[in-house]
């Protein structure tokens, strides 16, 4: 299996596949929205679930797990004053109240090695309920 990056925080390892979804959804536009979660056993991170482009915000936050830890990026497409059309894409940490100390000590470690290997991430945001990354705090930050 090719490994694309090495997180030395963690010794976690994010796959190629990560990154290839990333770019697809940067250039291509062919993804939506991609959340991605550390597999403990194998001490990956891995894509857990790709949303198209004719998926949206709610899409994401639905595939967002109450309980468990995420990273999530999310292209956000929208129209400026000047009637130009921009497109920012999101990084969102997700690490819900609910989920396990170990969890949240290990995705937030965990976290910048991902974020460096996704070249191209305009806005970093953390959450722990759906409030704190609804959309209009996106479209409140993409200005």
């Amino acid at each position: 299996m090719a490994m694309a990056f090495k997180m030395a925080t963690t010794g976690m390892w994010v796959t190629d596949e990560c990154k290839t979804s990333f770019m697809e959804m940067k250039w291509k536009k062919v993804h939506r929205f991609i959340v991605f979660k550390i597999d403990e056993a194998s001490r990956l991170v891995i894509v857990d679930k790709v949303g198209g482009p004719g998926e949206g915000y709610d899409e994401l936050a639905a595939s967002l797990p109450p309980d468990d830890c995420r990273y999530a990026v999310f292209d956000f497409d929208f129209v400026t004053t000047d009637n130009c059309k921009k497109s920012k894409i999101f990084f969102i940490a997700w690490s819900p109240s609910a989920s396990r100390i170990r969890e949240k000590m290990l995705y937030a470690t965990s976290k910048e090695g991902l974020r460096r290997a996704l070249e191209g991430i305009h806005y970093d945001m953390q959450a722990t309920d759906p409030t704190e990354m609804g959309m209009d705090v996106i479209k409140d930050r993409a200005k």
